[in-house]
């Protein structure tokens, strides 16, 4: 039965993925300098991803400026960088100082699910945050009705229905598997190339298409404040929503530069598969992979340099945890003086206790 079992499963199995498990074999011993600066990558991305985001998150609840709908977003956003840092992202660690190791079948599905949430999450927030700017300033007098507190939470909500909606069919296609070039449970672009191009569309160029025209809708406004030329129906745009559609813009491109060469990978091998995989250099699939990996830890860093009341309230933050960290080391070194005050007064009483011992003598 069981070569019987093989032998079925090898009839069944697509060929393009025994030629990429192939190469993947091939490449899987790796130099120990390739290792380190993997991990470095890869614990940067982590330790920046949490602690960065966490402001973020922080920041647009206590920040009172900050609590706009605008931000909702960007703390959603905030949410989808986080969700890869606290279970994919070590279990990458683990499999790159353990050679050999892999997932099981169930932390393959759950790494990978959670995985597709943060990217998917990602992009389709972005894809909101666009929107959000878009109506802000080119159609200023129907946002507030748009964008009122009730709306954005629905907005917000329906982003994450679409991202796991978009998820889903990875389980039943069988696309979620463990990839060792990358130490990951991730999408297999070899299981179906219509499915690939598919994903490589919905998940990436159409978003990527929206985020652009109101982008490009805003700049042209933008233009025509600085010139003058502004209509009627052209609304006055300040520094302070300037400033802010910058920030937006630069997520939105770095988005792009760190996942636009693995989805082409994908996109190329869904459609010349056979042709295109194996002349596909090992080190630029890894260095795709890792280039995504290392874009949940950029928002955050964004936020700090380009908006004010981001860098401010990040200064607060950090400000009061470390006066909080001063005083409760203060607390106790002041505990640990007066213990110490204490055993010192102590003597008087070992001098009586001398004393008798000498009287004891004495008397001897």
């Amino acid at each position: 039965m069981p070569d019987t079992f093989t032998l079925l499963k090898n009839r069944t199995e697509p060929r393009l993925g025994q030629l990429e498990r192939t190469l993947a074999t091939e490449g899987n011993a790796r130099p120990a300098w390739v290792i380190a600066v993997l991990a470095s990558v890869l614990i940067f991305t982590t330790v920046v991803d949490v602690l960065g985001n966490l402001l973020v998150i922080i920041s647009v609840f206590r920040n009172r400026k900050l609590r706009n709908s605008g931000n909702v977003f960007v703390v959603s956003l905030a949410f989808a960088d986080l969700v890869v840092a606290f279970y994919p992202y070590p279990l990458v660690l683990y499999a790159l100082f353990h050679d050999g190791w892999s997932l099981g079948d169930t932390q393959c599905m759950v790494s990978g699910f959670l995985m597709g949430l943060s990217v998917i999450g990602s992009i389709f927030n972005i894809t909101g945050i666009a929107v959000n700017r878009y109506c802000y300033i080119c159609h200023s007098f129907s946002y507030s009705r748009l964008y009122s507190y009730r709306n954005t939470l629905l907005f917000v909500a329906l982003i994450w229905l679409l991202t796991i909606v978009a998820i889903v069919p990875n389980f039943f296609v069988g696309s979620l598997r463990y990839d060792p070039r990358v130490y990951s449970c991730t999408f297999a672009q070899n299981v179906s190339s219509s499915y690939t191009v598919a994903v490589v569309v919905v998940h990436f160029l159409v978003p990527i298409a929206v985020v652009t025209f109101c982008y490009l809708r805003i700049w042209v406004l933008v233009i025509q404040v600085r010139r003058k030329v502004k209509t009627d129906e052209s609304p006055r745009l300040r520094p302070s929503d300037l400033r802010n559609f910058i920030t937006m813009f630069v997520v939105f491109v770095l988005f792009a530069i760190c996942w636009a060469p693995l989805n082409l990978i994908g996109l190329a091998v869904a459609i010349d598969p056979h042709h295109v995989v194996p002349r596909i250099p090992e080190w630029l699939f890894v260095v795709s992979y890792f280039m995504a990996y290392f874009n949940s830890c950029l928002n955050a860093i964004i936020y700090g340099l380009l908006n004010r009341n981001f860098r401010n309230e990040y200064k607060r933050i950090i400000t009061s945890v470390w006066v909080t960290r001063l005083f409760v080391t203060e607390t106790s070194r002041a505990a640990t003086d007066g213990r110490s005050m204490r055993s010192k007064a102590s003597p008087a009483p070992a001098l009586n206790n001398n004393e008798s011992v000498r009287d004891r003598i004495d008397k001897e």
